[in-house]
């Protein structure tokens, strides 16, 4: 248990409010010596290096000089260099004019120049661990249990002989879980057992996160809740620092509405954040809520949802901190969205014609099409940071070849040459074998995404988490190995992360 240290509001006197140790200064609040002198060793140890450049390069030009001039030090090169400008002067004043120009010209392109590398320049960001939640076995359903559980809840044969129908083909297994709310019977589809699993989920992954790390709730700076389709207000952000007492200036965020491919943004977001905080630690908590989103109605389009979608969540623990023990380190993140209205649609929150809410997924070829689409843009971003030479090459002399009009197939580049583990989002069985086709990869490539698609069904942005959890368990991932996330989901959405690990890693 964690206890707060902050006094309760009960013992707090108006006329002689505590002292609260606090980042911020307040209008009211006289600066504390401490506190600056803490945030000014703080500032040193990021400018540090920025400082060093700054003195190095009026350095590296005098010592220079002093070689080429042959001065045994400052003093003698100072004189040398004023009766050299002054007989300049009273030879050729212009040319004095001249040189000092050029010289200052020089000197401020070269600090221009330092000035534009120090602002690009952005601090590495690792991931330190991830939990892929496992929930109990009193939640855990068979694969016969939706058409069976819906047959109860009163709907008609024809849409349960089609949930059996479907329930067959979408590659889940007998061992996928659902939330107490939705196994109760009746089913007790209730904003408080909503509540109950966004509890179970986030909670869940955080406990195990800090004891796999040795961190505690205190010393996370940020942290990130997606969760599409339940926010309730307070956010679950909000109920998670409440539960373990975070800090009162922790930066915290709730992501919504972003679909399957959301746990990326969240890194994302997390990145951006921790590229410009210095020695942060952050937390991104990746679920989607079951409880209040199981589709009742008959429409065979939303009907499909609730033979996929599980039970699920993800954290993942990122640093700034190379000190910290950490697995990978973030090579780079592409996001890429498509906002036309077939792809817009081609995944869409609504109401059916009787008002039951639920999910429309568009048909399996219209489907696919704007996953294509989206692919192939992340996928033209993507290749020139992660590919070799040789594809890169290959892959634009045949587009200037068809730019040219020659009619020959376009050129896939070989990602295997890139990557060598994949965690393709578990969507569903047809994007995994679309997807395995469409790059060219192997079977033993999609294994993760099968297997999770298998054992958890589609847990949407946490399934890429669940697949890197397979392939530490089952796999030895080598130091410098790059592992490629990628999801797909509504908006429509294609995000991918690159990650190099920085050491061997084996599940013990």
């Amino acid at each position: 248990m964690v206890v707060s240290s902050e006094p309760s509001a009960t013992n707090i006197n108006p006329l002689n409010p505590p002292v609260v140790d606090e980042k911020y200064y307040y209008p009211d609040k006289s600066p504390d010596v401490r506190e600056v002198a803490t945030h000014g060793v703080d500032w040193m140890k990021e400018s540090g290096w920025k400082i060093f450049i700054t003195i190095l390069i009026p350095a590296c030009f005098l010592q220079t000089l002093i070689y080429f001039t042959g001065s045994a030090d400052i003093s003698t090169l100072y004189l040398q260099i004023h009766t050299a400008a002054l007989d300049l002067a009273a030879e050729h004043p212009n040319k004095l004019y001249l040189v000092l120009g050029v010289t200052s010209a020089v000197f401020s392109m070269i600090l221009l120049f330092v000035s534009l590398y120090i602002q690009k320049r952005k601090s590495p960001v690792y991931l330190m661990n991830f939990v892929a939640y496992q929930p109990p076995d009193n939640l855990k359903i068979s694969n016969n249990w939706v058409p069976e559980a819906s047959l109860k809840m009163g709907l008609p044969q024809e849409s349960v002989e089609f949930l059996s129908k479907i329930g067959s083909r979408t590659g889940l297994g007998n061992e996928t879980y659902l939330p107490a709310g939705v196994l109760a019977e009746p089913p007790a589809m209730t904003f408080q057992n909503a509540r109950e699993e966004a509890e179970l989920v986030l909670g869940g992954c955080l406990d195990e996160l800090f004891h796999k790390t040795g961190i505690t709730p205190q010393q996370i700076d940020i942290l990130i809740v997606n969760c599409s389709l339940f926010n309730p207000t307070p956010s679950l952000a909000a109920m998670m620092v409440n539960k373990y007492k975070m800090r009162s200036d922790i930066k915290s965020y709730n992501l919504s509405g972003m679909g399957c491919s959301a746990s990326v943004i969240s890194i994302d977001l997390a990145k951006e954040l921790l590229q410009n905080i210095p020695n942060a630690i952050a937390i991104v908590l990746s679920t989607e809520n079951i409880t209040l989103n199981w589709y009742q109605g008959t429409n065979k389009s939303m009907l499909v949802q609730n033979t996929l979608f599980r039970m699920g969540g993800a954290g993942i623990m990122l640093t700034n901190r190379s000190n910290l023990r950490h697995k990978y380190k973030m090579m780079c993140t592409v996001r890429v969205t498509k906002g036309a209205d077939t792809a817009y649609q081609a995944v869409f929150q609504t109401a059916d014609e009787e008002g039951n809410l639920g999910v429309r997924l568009a048909p399996a070829k219209e489907l696919m099409g704007v996953v294509g689409d989206a692919l192939k843009t992340n996928l033209a971003i993507l290749g020139p940071m992660v590919l070799p030479w040789s594809e890169q090459i290959k892959f634009f002399l045949n587009l200037t070849m068809k730019k040219m009009g020659k009619k020959i197939p376009s050129y896939v580049p070989n990602f295997r040459l890139a990557f060598q583990h994949f965690c393709i989002h578990a969507g569903g069985r047809a994007i995994i074998d679309g997807l395995e086709q469409n790059l060219s990869l192997t079977k033993y490539d999609c294994e993760p995404s099968r297997a999770t698609l298998y054992r958890y069904g589609n847990t949407s942005s946490s399934s890429i988490w669940y697949e890197l959890n397979y392939i530490e368990r089952q796999r030895n991932v080598k130091k410098g190995d790059k592992v490629w996330q990628i999801a797909v989901g509504s908006g429509f959405k294609c995000n991918s992360i690159v990650w190099v690990a920085t050491r061997n890693i084996r599940h013990k």
